[in-house]
């Protein structure tokens, strides 16, 4: 056990995972706030689609590609999560909706594609549900990279994002550019939802956004100490995830969303004793 987790694949997911943690938890408070959580959903299909075009390109011999896959998921995750956001503002299509027709729209565009690529090689499960085993030396220095910017806009514009995560029209009236956080935090959650879908997979993904948020508001109130909970929740759920995964062979998803689960039940049951007393 101890060989495997000084292994440099298991070094390389710990690094990203507890980054992507990091940035998903963050985040996560204010998606929850203000009802947006399920963009993260949406945009993970997105990112299902994407590397499903991304892999089937790489395995014809023909066309001579050899694509990144995150690279390709960057820029369509993007795109999508800014006409979520537009279409969810200036639209008769309400947000809920919207996330719905795009994610799936996405998810299958991702199945017809992989089904198109029948006979080749296509892992298709690892990036559905996660593993440790497909992150690349290159796959890293780019999951690193995103997720220090991601973390580094947050803290610069935490006061933003607080005041347009609790009150959007007390922020516009004092002049705050509400648009242009609220384009912040899609964008973020975006790079976060990318850099995390190599590990945590395209279905999973966005429970490392959900779960701290809603974990740390059954014993927190105060939005600073859920965002400090929520991180530290996080990272803990996502080291027992890897635990998991590497004792019981599961995927690795799955295994940091069962890891929540638990912490969701516990502080849901200190929660309530504390609401008792």
């Amino acid at each position: 056990m101890l060989s495997i987790l000084t292994s440099h694949f298991v070094i390389r997911a710990v690094v990203v995972g507890t980054l992507v943690s990091l940035c998903a938890s963050l985040l996560g408070v204010s998606l929850v706030l203000k009802r947006y959580s399920m963009i993260g959903d949406g945009l993970s299909h997105v990112g299902f689609g994407s590397l499903s075009v991304a892999m089937v390109l790489n395995l014809i011999p023909a066309l001579g590609f050899d694509i990144n896959p995150l690279q390709v998921s960057i820029p369509i995750v993007l795109t999508a999560a800014f006409f979520l956001l537009k279409i969810s503002e200036n639209s008769k299509i309400q947000g809920d909706a919207a996330i719905a027709l795009i994610s799936s729209s996405a998810l299958a565009i991702g199945v017809i594609i992989t089904a198109a690529g029948k006979g080749m090689n296509l892992d298709v499960m690892s990036y559905m549900f996660g593993s440790i085993l497909i992150m690349t030396q290159n796959d890293v220095y780019l999951s690193v990279g995103l997720s220090i910017i991601v973390i580094s806009l947050f803290l610069i514009f935490y006061k933003q994002i607080f005041l347009v995560t609790f009150d959007e029209s007390f922020s516009t009236a004092t002049g705050t550019n509400t648009g242009a956080y609220k384009m912040l935090i899609a964008t973020l959650t975006a790079l976060t939802i990318v850099i995390g879908m190599r590990i945590m997979g395209t279905l999973l993904i966005s429970s490392l956004i959900i779960f701290p948020a809603l974990t740390s508001m059954r014993v927190f109130k105060s939005f600073s100490k859920v965002v400090i909970s929520s991180a530290v929740i996080s990272v803990v759920c996502f080291f027992l995830g890897i635990l998991i995964s590497i004792q019981f062979e599961i995927p690795t998803g799955a295994s940091v969303v069962a890891a929540n689960m638990i912490m969701f039940l516990s502080f849901w049951a200190v929660g309530a004793g504390l609401n008792k007393a």
